[in-house]
Formats: structure tokens, sequence, C-alpha cells
């Protein structure tokens, strides 16, 4: 085989005229046109606006490139396209080769007769997906839900849904060759398929089986090999003749290193390579694989609280922490693997494991999942419905859609991170009734997609891994109806949404919490790469413009006035919007944790950005960590020490959650301040954390310093240590933060000092007085702090 790739510099212009501009494969027409000065950034200010007439333009990619004589000696030449976004129409050589609908989709081209030696010609002309959706809706209208600034009719196309504007994310239609490009020449005998399987038996045993499928023109002898390495050393091999096209080969794994989630053991990750060789020996094809060993399923069994909802790895429940992931930039080419990398790296510093792939987005490049494999992340993945209903009443759409659902299964099934398969984001919380309305599609047209095609895809072409019809979904019952919190997973955004307070959330015993949030704005630094001085108010244009969820600045403000004092100027403001951000995530996870194993997880809304704005994320654009993110990483602790405050009883349970499968003894201390830091009481306690469990190790009473000081001017601090090592602390509080009698100006001091070569800095803080949610910045650079946001008491 022989290939030639297609990426690199093209020619790109409007439809219909002369002017052109250097276009980047992979890449996108804005990207493009913001390097060619044409636009721009539509991320600064307002810009957004000057550059919505792209979205609604048809756009043509050209080049030329060199054909050999050697490569057209092959029996066959194909174009293969991994992402065309996403309504193209191909020529070569000026003759229409194909065309295109679906973004997600991988599209092959049989071209060899369309080449010639030397010099030839490609070019992609895109329509514009906007201007098709219009045209759809206004043939049929599809219900859906509209937020932030959307616009068009995503339902009706098989693209980026949010691309189209959504309550977080930038209105800009892309259109472009977003993944690689290239020329696959063979002499009519490539591997079509391989497909792993693993069986998991008594005492630890692993057998693979590899089923191959080869595609071959005419009668040919084939032998199909497959190697297993592990550290670079072959541990498994097998060979089988290929017979009418297909091959079986099993290996038995000596000595198996099974892949863990993170925190729960390591990632031992194995190579697969398969060769396909000819009569003569000489290889013709190869496939290359990283998968684990490991068994993990998602658990659904009847219990005392109803029906279970929790994932299980190597016959081990666990509890899932983590946030859902969207699109990491508005245009997917400026996601680098370095970028992908500190996103994946930074959920496993803060004891997350596992992200949700939201549907609203990508199937995400194989980088991602390579990183999740090798983090101990499991990726719970959507496929791509959300928030709208689609024409499932349209044969060539669910054509498309099978095919798109067949690539992405296939690409991605091998990997040791999959957790799970998810038909959509929220149609079944509105969107689907009895029959078609104008706010609702009917439970037929759902169901073709859903509960037949997508889980019969998963079960064919998968195999190992689950398969979910929607997130939120509760079997068994009225499937519109979330109510009841004894069967699968829930949304909840009675907070943000309904204006509930953060206490609420230690009302809610759903069995899986698979979204819910609360938003912050940026920090200073990335607040500023957006906006001029003038604009720096949340009130202003520009700050309104950068919220996407409605009204969501003056919820920000109303729970902070809830909570705290009016911040002191602009860039306060936005801090304090952080810490109360983080605030109510731990009100949320702190309370499910403790709920297990009733509840088995908690994945917060959301882990990232894809462009600088007021969102519900963890950490914003530029990968600079809210204080949320420092927060996760103790609420997400292995072992966390958490208190549950009854100021009418005077009494503070104190909980120990721990993850780990055997108990640990831990020492639990607890100190009693006043709002100053003044000690007034302390204690400690030899106590046994419960297995893979939440225990109640411990109860104060206090209400005799509640009657001495009153609720605004006392706080217990826990802390929990094993062997002198602190795992865990933590501060319940009798009262709002904004009635406390905090010292205006508590002492607190830094000093800094090298930590050796380049391992960066230490930074100690102290205090004379209590000072809470301490951070430490720097004005004009960036750095990742190891922690933030801590609570200083006098003497630590």
């Amino acid at each position: 085989m022989k290939s030639l790739s297609l990426n690199g510099t093209w020619l790109a212009k409007q439809a219909g005229e002369n002017e052109t501009v250097p276009g980047t494969v992979p890449g996108c027409i804005h990207t493009d046109l913001l390097a060619a000065g044409k636009i721009n950034d539509p991320f600064y200010r307002t810009q957004e606006f000057d550059s919505y007439w792209v979205g609604e333009t048809d756009w043509e990619y050209s080049r030329r490139f060199e054909v050999t004589d050697e490569l057209l000696a092959h029996a066959k030449v194909t174009l293969v396209c991994h992402g065309l976004d996403t309504l193209a129409t191909i020529h070569v050589n000026g003759m229409e080769i194909g065309r295109t609908d679906n973004m997600f989709r991988r599209y092959e081209f049989d071209i060899l007769n369309s080449l010639t030696s030397g010099s030839n010609s490609i070019s992609i002309r895109f329509a514009s997906a906007l201007n098709y959706t219009i045209r759809k809706e206004a043939e049929r209208h599809l219900p859906g839900w509209n937020s932030g600034e959307k616009i068009g009719y995503h339902g009706y196309i098989r693209k980026e849904q949010c691309n189209f504007g959504w309550d977080w994310g930038i209105r800009t239609v892309t259109c472009g060759i977003w993944r690689d490009i290239e020329l696959v020449a063979s002499n009519g005998v490539r591997l079509g398929d391989v497909h792993i399987g693993q069986e998991h038996g008594i005492g630890g045993t692993v057998k693979l089986t590899v089923n191959v499928q080869a595609n071959s023109s005419g009668e040919r002898e084939l032998l199909s090999t497959v190697r297993l390495r592990f550290e670079g050393e072959t541990v498994a091999e097998s060979n089988a003749p290929v017979c009418a096209g297909t091959s079986t080969m099993k290996l038995s794994v000596p000595e198996p290193q099974l892949w863990w989630p993170n925190n729960m053991g390591e990632q031992p990750l194995y190579d697969v390579d398969v060769t396909l060789e000819d009569a003569t020996g000489i290889e013709v094809d190869r496939w290359t694989r990283r998968i684990g060993l490991r068994t993990l399923h998602l658990d659904r069994h009847t219990d005392e609280w109803g029906e279970s909802f929790q994932f299980v790895v190597n016959d081990v429940p666990f509890f899932a922490k983590g946030a859902n992931w969207i699109p990491a930039d508005a245009y997917n080419n400026r996601v680098t693997p370095e970028r992908y990398r500190d996103l994946v790296s930074s959920s496993a510093d803060v004891n997350m494991n596992m992200l949700r792939v939201w549907g609203g987005g990508l199937y995400e490049e194989d980088v991602f999942y390579d990183l999740c494999d090798e983090y101990g992340i499991c990726v719970w993945q959507d496929f791509m419905f959300a928030c709208f209903t689609y024409p499932t009443f349209d044969d060539a759409f669910m054509a498309t859609v099978e095919q798109e659902a067949i690539d992405n299964v296939r690409r991605l099934r091998h990997h040791a991170s999959l957790a799970l398969w998810c038909g959509n984001n929220e149609l079944e919380q509105g969107l689907v009734d009895v029959e078609w309305t104008d706010v609702s599609m009917s439970w037929e047209d759902y169901s073709k997609l859903y509960d037949t095609m997508l889980p019969r895809i998963v079960a064919e072409h998968d195999g190992q891994t689950d398969y979910w019809p929607a997130s939120p979904h509760t079997p068994g019952m009225d499937r519109a109806d979330h109510s009841n919190p004894a069967r699968g997973d829930a949304h909840l955004w009675d907070v943000w949404h309904g204006l509930k307070p953060f206490e609420w959330y230690r009302t809610c015993e759903h069995r899986f919490n698979s979204e819910f949030g609360f938003q912050s704005f940026p920090e200073p630094k990335t607040t500023h790469s957006y906006t001029e001085h003038e604009d720096r108010n949340i009130t202003s244009f520009v700050m309104e413009h950068h919220q996407r969820s409605g009204i969501g600045n003056s919820i920000i403000m109303h729970y902070m006035l809830n909570w705290f004092r009016l911040p002191v100027g602009f860039e306060a403001t936005l801090w304090t919007s952080q810490i109360l951000q983080g605030m109510a995530m731990k009100y949320a996870v702190e309370h499910w944790r403790r709920s297990m194993p009733r509840g088995m997880g908690t994945i917060f809304w959301q882990l990232n950005d894809m462009w600088p704005v007021a969102s519900w994320a963890s950490i914003d654009y530029h990968h600079r960590w809210k204080a949320l993110h420092f927060m996760a990483r103790r609420f997400f602790a292995p072992l966390l020490v958490s208190g549950l405050e009854d100021v009418d009883k005077g009494t503070v349970e104190i909980h120990l959650t721990s993850d780990a499968l055997l108990p640990r003894d831990v020492t639990l201390q607890w100190h009693i301040t006043d709002a100053s830091g003044n000690e007034i009481e302390a204690g400690e306690q030899e106590v046994q954390t419960g297995s893979n469990a939440n225990r109640l190790a411990h109860t104060l009473h206090l209400k005799h310093l509640l009657d001495e000081h009153g609720p605004r001017d006392l706080i217990v601090w826990l802390e929990a240590y094993e062997q002198k090592k602190l795992l865990s602390e933590n501060l319940v509080l009798f009262a709002r933060p904004k009635h406390l009698e905090l010292s205006r100006e508590p002492g607190t001091t830094a000093r800094v000092s090298a930590n050796g070569g380049d391992a960066g800095f230490v930074v100690t803080m102290t205090t004379k007085q209590a000072a809470l949610w301490t951070w430490i910045e720097l004005a004009d650079s960036d750095f990742r702090a190891h922690d933030n946001f801590v609570h200083l008491r006098p003497g630590t």
C-alpha cells in the first residue's frame, strides 16, 4: 500500500468569487479567514456579529497535487476523507467524484480513473449548513430548544450541534476539511475491520479473540497475524489464513496486567499489531492499536433503593467522579495534542475518573481517547444528538446516521477508557410525546433511532460496551418523567435555572447525577482578553454578550448576595463568583458521596470552555483552573472528610467517604474556633473507614458553643490523617459567609522558595486570623498551582 497525504496548504475562496486566501488542512474557513486578515477575532468583544456572514456563505477549497506512475500502477486508488464539514461536493480534475452530508463520517471514493500522471487538481465545495437547515425547516418544522444565541435548525444536519450556538457557546457555523485527507493506493487488498474481544475468566485469566475482515479483489491467499506486546516485548502471538474475507485468531495473555480507573490502580496498556500478508510473505496492510485489559460495564440490579446505576470495573463497583466535556475550541483544528493532554491530565489531577463526552459536540479525536486510556479517565460517550428533535422519518437521514454510528463505534470500541454508549442528551426531558407536535417528536419515531438502530449497532460492532438510550433516562416508567430518583441518571438544574438554594442539593437522592452545575466568570486575565477597560462591568453589553444563559449574570449576583457581602470592584466580583461556583458544587458532590452506595456517580457540568465566556466550566478557555477545579481536588479526594451541620440541634456529623477497597485506619481531628481563628475546643479520634463506602465517623455536639458564641462566630475545621499524612480537610460553617465576623485584615503572609531544578516553587502561606478562600495569583504571568483557594487557620 502507498499513501499520499493531501494535508497542508490549499486555496480557499468564497464560491463564485476569484479572490483566494491560503487554506490550512486540516482546518476550517474561520481560522483561514482570520489568518488572512479577512475577519476579526470573533472571540473579542462583540466581533462575533461581524463574522456571521461566513456561515451563510458557500466556500470552496482547491489545490494541485502530483501523482506518480508508481501510484497509478496500483489496482485501486482511494480518496479517503477522514472528516469533511459538512455538505461537500468533491471534484478531481474537473470530474465530480462524490458528495457528503455528515461531518462525523469517514468517506472513501475510488478515483483511479479520474487521475493522470503528473499534476492533478482537487476542489471541494462546501454549501452553507446554516442555509440548508433553514430551507429544510421551511419544508417541515422540527421542534427543539433555543439557548444562548442559537440559530438554524441543527436537527436537520449531521454536524457539530453547538456550532449553531449554545448557552455557553459562540455562534460560528464552520465548514472545511476538518480532519486528514489522503490518497491510499493498494493492489486490491486492505484490512477492512479488526475487532478485539476480551474474555476474563476465573483466576484472572484473559483471552483475546481477534476478528479480521479483509477487502480483496479476486481470490488471493492471505495470512493474518496478531502480536500482543507489553512494554516492548511480545507476550502472545497467533495467525490464521483469511477465508472468504475473514479470519479469527485467539490469544491467551500470560500474567495479564489489568487496567484500572484513576486512583484505583495502574493503567497498563498493551500494543496490538495485526498484519496482512500475501502468499509470498509480503506485508500488504497493518493495523495497530493500544488496549487495556479490563471489564467495564454499567450495573443495574434491584436493591433496597430501587434499581442501581453504577459502573463496575474488574468486578469492583466504583463511584464515578468527573465532569461533562464539550469541544475544547469553537475551531477544532486549534486543539493541539498538548491542549488535549492538559485538559485530560487536569481531570486526573483533581481525582476525576470519568468524563462524559456530551452529545451536542463531537466524537473526539483519537488522541483524546488515548489520553483517557493513559490517565485512567473512563469515558461516557454520547452519540451526537442533543436538545433537538431529528428527522428519523427520513430514510436518507437514517442511512447517514447508521454509517456515522458504525464508523465511530468501530473507531472507539478498543479503548480501555470507553465505559458507555449513550443515545442522546435530554431528548426524553421534554422533547418526546405520543405524537409529533409543535414542541415534540413522537415516541415511535424517537424509538427508531434510540431504541432500535443505535443499540443494534453497538451490539453488532462493539459487543462489550453497554448502551443507554438517553441522558437522563428512567427505564420502566413514563420515559418523559424523571421525577423518580429510584432509577436511571438525572440532570438536576433546579438550582441554576430554578433558583433553589444550594442546600436543595442535600434533598436529592438520585442514583447517578450526570448533569448539574453553577456558573462563574473567568478570572481577570481571561476576561481582559476579550474586553476593553470600559467593558469591565458585569452589566456592560460586552460582558452580557459573553454570557449565553439568558440572565446568567443576574443569577450569579442573586446567589452572590445570598452568600457574600457585595465585592468591591470588577475583579473582586469575578473571583468571588468562582468561589460561589465551587461552593455550589461542593454542596452537591459531598452530599452525593455521603449517599453512596445509593448514589454512585456525580458528573458536574462542565469541565471546559470552547471560547472565553461566563459559564459552568471549572477550567476556562485558556486552561486556567477556576476555584471550582481546585475545590474538586478536595471534594473528589479518594478519602473525603465532610461535615453535615444542624444549627437547630447544635450538631455536626463528621463523615468519612472512602473509595478504597479495604478499610483504612484514620486519625480524625477537629478544631473549633471563633471567626477570628482563636481555638475554643479541639479533639481527635481514631476511626476506621468503610470499604468503598461512606461512614458516619463521629458527631460533634456543639449546642453549648452555639449558645455562647452564636452561629456567626463559630467555625469547625476538620482534618483526616493516615499515619500523620493529611488526606483531607474541610470546613463547616453555621452561618452564611457574609454574616461571619471575619477580620478585614487577617494578617496573611506568603513566603516563596525554589523547589529545586524545574520543579517550580513552594509558596507557604500563614495567617494571624482566620482567612477563608485564600488564593495566590500573579498579575502578569500564568502558573499552575497544586492547590489554591485554601482556608487558613492561625498556627497552620
